[in-house]
Formats: structure tokens, C-alpha cells, sequence
């Protein structure tokens, strides 16, 4: 959710010079948790796939300027069942403006998706990172509202109408709880929305962005990735680039709370960035993807721990890009966003697996 960019740009392209191989491999010999994996996008830059609740479709964001493209849209498609049957997504989001991180409901007819298309018709700029040391920096479109749309790209609600950046939506299990990150009240803080009653709550209230968060397949706990600047240098840089609608998300550790936001308690101190983290079927386990091994901040590779941070251990080992994970709803197919097989150019693709223990 609001994807590492230009960061998977960089280490695609200096992940080819070093290694060439390693961008033309779709299944490596130590990914043994891996089975039948199977590459569904071919071309442009291809993230936050998510699955249906009976995991016969995927939702995700795409950018191909190629295809007319320039910023990312959201799609869904049907995923393959038969030998040589192809991955045929489709336009679902209004093509216009800027999206993200897309979901979909419960009863398989719609989804939620983060966009700024309300604002503007064409893409928002993005920053300038020279104005900031080239550090890699995140946007906040205050114009960025979440909105449900039927599979056809009808909007038939608006979800949020508050001043200010509203996205990284996912629902609970049951589908009747929306979890997502705000900045309506000074800080990038995660909240819930009740879909029936639209009552909001606000579940964290730490200094620090808290973004990307998910439910536990049984919905009693919430997983998410946090920053928490702590030296007077970093909190005022925080706040700085929060005013002006930025963050640089290079520090975050992994945390995770009960689904009402009581107990939070931070999982991982490994350093750089652990991000997209999402429970594993069990509910109990986690898997992440990190750069924590890599002090050049490359390559990210996904990993699976327990939910005390214990027992970490690397499962994808592309030297470039793998992220984004998530399983399917009965725990057999795990779907990513990798580098791998692109011939050495910045593509980033969507990837599906059949998940072995």
C-alpha cells in the first residue's frame, strides 16, 4: 500500500547488473515453501495483488505507461485454473487520478480502493527527492479518499469524505470492519470503520506512521508496519515532512495488537525496512517482507516468523524485489509481487504459488 516505487526501480535495475540470472528465475531452488509457482502479469510495474474471500480472483494496481497508463489504476481478474488458461484482468477503478490498495468485499461484487480521481483527472506529481537529500519519500495525497465500486468500476459509496489522506483499506474476515490509515488528526494513524453503521475509531496514537495493517484470518488480532521516531532529529524530520503531506518510510518494524487495537506490541527490531506483513492461516505466524539482511537496502525477500519474532526464517530469494505477500483465505495458494523473470528491465510482477509447509 503506496508501494516502494522508486526504490523497486533502483535495485531492479542494479539487481540486473549484478545478477542477470537472477531477473529471468520465476521459481528458485531454495524457495521449498514454494510449489507450481506461476507468473500472471507480464510487463509494467504490478503490486498489492490481493485475493477474493473464495480466492478465485485477484485485485491489484498496475502501472504501464506502455498501456496508457502513467500512475497506477486498479484491476481484477479471474485467476487460472487450467493448464494454459490466462490471467485476463480488467479496468475496474474510473482511470483517471491516482490509486491504491484495493480490496475486495466480502460477497465477491465489489471492492474498496483508495483514489484521488475526485481531485484531479491526471496523475499527481510526485515528489521531488532531490529537495530532500534523495531520500526515498512517500506521498499522502490529501486527495485521496477510499470509495466502493462494484466489480463493473461502478462507485457506489464513498466511503470517506474527512480532510486529508485516507487509504490502505483492508476488511476483517467477516467483512463488516474496514482497517485503514489517516492523517485527519495530525498524525498517520490507523482506524477502523464499522461498513454497517460507519462509526470510526482511531486505534493507534503514537507519534509515527502506522500503515499497511491487516486482520488475522480468525479476526481477533491486527498486523501492521510502524515507524516510531524517537531522537528530537528524527521526530522534527518526521513532522516536517508530514506537513508537507510526506513520510519516508526507510525505518518501520513490524507490529501487531488485538483486532481492537488493545495490546500493541512491536514484533520485529531488525532494522530498515519490514513491511507488508500479514498473518499466516494459523493466526498465529507472520510473514513480512524485509531488506534487514542487506545494508545497500537491497534486495527485499519475504520471510516467515513466529508472532514473538522468533524463528525467523527467509523464504524468497530473488535478488531484486519480492513483497506484498498474502495467502488465500484456506491457506493453500500464496499470492506475491517480485522482479523475478523480467529480463533485467523494472518490471515488477505478480506471482502466484501453491504454499507448501
Amino acid at each position: 500500500m503506496l508501494k516502494y516505487k522508486a526504490i523497486i526501480l533502483s535495485i531492479a535495475s542494479l539487481a540486473a547488473l549484478n545478477n542477470v540470472f537472477s531477473q529471468d528465475s520465476v521459481h528458485y531452488a531454495n524457495e521449498t515453501h514454494f510449489k507450481n509457482v506461476q507468473q500472471l502479469t507480464f510487463g509494467g510495474d504490478n503490486a498489492e495483488a490481493y485475493f477474493s474471500y473464495d480466492g478465485k480472483y485477484l485485485v491489484f494496481q498496475k502501472t504501464n505507461p506502455k498501456e496508457g497508463f502513467q500512475c497506477d489504476q486498479i484491476f481484477y481478474g479471474k485467476i487460472p485454473t487450467k493448464p494454459g488458461e490466462k490471467f485476463v484482468p480488467k479496468l475496474v477503478s474510473t482511470g483517471t487520478g491516482r490509486t491504491t490498495c484495493a480490496y475486495f468485499t466480502k460477497d465477491g461484487k465489489h471492492i474498496i480502493y483508495a483514489s484521488t480521481h475526485e481531485q484531479q483527472d491526471s496523475c499527481p506529481p510526485v515528489p521531488d527527492r532531490k529537495k530532500y537529500g534523495n531520500k526515498y519519500i512517500w506521498p499522502l495525497y490529501p486527495s485521496f479518499d477510499i470509495y466502493k465500486a462494484d466489480v463493473n468500476g461502478n462507485i457506489v459509496e464513498k466511503l470517506t469524505n474527512e480532510p486529508g489522506y485516507d487509504a490502505e483499506a483492508t476488511l476483517s474476515p467477516d467483512g463488516k470492519t474496514m482497517l485503514f490509515t489517516s492523517d485527519r488528526d495530525g498524525d498517520l494513524e490507523l482506524y477502523t470503520m464499522n461498513l454497517a453503521t460507519k462509526k470510526v475509531t482511531r486505534i493507534t496514537h503514537t507519534l509515527g506512521y502506522d500503515g499497511g495493517a491487516w486482520f488475522s484470518p480468525d479476526g481477533t488480532k491486527i498486523i501492521w508496519r510502524a515507524s516510531r521516531p524517537s531522537s528530537p532529529t528524527e521526530v522534527a524530520e518526521y513532522k516536517q515532512l508530514l506537513a508537507e503531506h510526506l513520510v519516508a518510510p526507510t525505518n518501520m518494524e513490524v507490529w501487531v495488537a488485538n483486532a481492537e487495537g488493545t495490546n500493541q506490541r512491536k514484533v520485529t527490531s531488525l532494522g530498515q525496512a519490514n513491511w507488508a506483513p500479514v498473518f499466516m492461516p494459523d493466526s498465529k505466524r507472520i510473514l513480512f517482507a524485509s531488506n534487514h539482511e542487506y545494508k545497500r537496502g537491497f534486495p527485499f525477500n519475504l520471510y516467515t516468523m513466529n508472532q514473538d519474532g522468533s524463528n525467523l526464517r527467509k523464504i524468497s530469494r530473488d535478488k531484486g524485489f519480492d513483497a506484498f505477500p498474502m495467502f488465500s483465505l484456506d491457506g493453500k495458494k500464496v499470492v506475491f509481487c517480485s522482479n523475478r523473470s523480467n529480463s533485467g528491465t523494472r518490471d515488477t510482477n505478480i506471482f502466484i504459488a501453491d504454499w507448501v509447509e
